[in-house]
Formats: structure tokens, C-alpha cells, sequence
């Protein structure tokens, strides 16, 4: 398991307004929110990044997308949101555990960065 601040969360070491688990996966809402909804979406598998994904991942990825579009509905972003995976440094990537960013209540600027 990870020791960022992710896994710290998915041991339950450190508290976090989770929103949605299941065996593969843990949703919560971010405490330095960029919009009125944001919410991070992790696997449990501890996958640094994106890029380092193997095939053997493949389910996985979809299924996180998958909990997007649940957790996305359930917070009632009926409008449409953005959804952010960063990846490395100049990807923006602060914590290095794989996390899709869901962003509403709000309309997006583009571009993003």
C-alpha cells in the first residue's frame, strides 16, 4: 500500500469525507476544493501514476471511470463536469498515488491550465 496521504486515507489513518468505496476504489471530497464539487476518485492498488498503468490495469481504469460517472450523478452535477487525471510534474501531479479529479457546480474555463 502507498504511503502518500492517499493511502494514509484508504487505511483510514487519516480522517476524509468519503462519498463512495468498494473493494477497488475509494471516492472522497477534496479539502482544497477548485470548485463548488470536487472529488477524488483513487484506486486502492497503489499506482503512482497514470503513465506507470501496465496492462493488467486495464479494468481498473475503467472501472474508476465508471465510479466517476456514478459519484458525479450522486453529487448531482446534472449540468456536466470535468474530470482531471495529472500526470508528473509538469502535469500538475502533486500527490504520487493516481487520482481522478471530478470538478462541477460550475461552469469550466478553457483552456484549463
Amino acid at each position: 500500500m502507498s504511503n502518500t496521504i492517499f493511502g494514509k486515507i484508504i487505511r483510514r489513518e487519516i480522517p476524509a469525507d468519503i462519498v463512495y468505496e468498494d473493494d477497488l476504489a475509494l471516492a472522497f471530497k477534496d479539502i482544497n476544493a477548485q470548485a463548488p464539487t470536487h472529488i477524488l476518485v483513487i484506486p486502492k492498488k497503489p499506482i503512482s501514476q497514470v503513465s506507470q498503468a501496465t496492462p493488467e490495469d486495464r479494468d481498473l481504469l475503467g472501472h474508476l471511470l465508471l465510479i466517476v460517472k456514478k459519484v458525479a450523478e450522486e453529487a448531482g452535477l446534472k449540468n456536466g463536469y470535468r474530470v482531471v487525471i495529472n500526470n508528473g510534474n509538469d502535469g500538475g501531479q502533486t500527490v504520487d498515488h493516481l487520482h481522478l479529479h471530478i470538478l462541477g457546480g460550475r461552469q469550466m474555463q478553457w483552456p484549463p491550465g
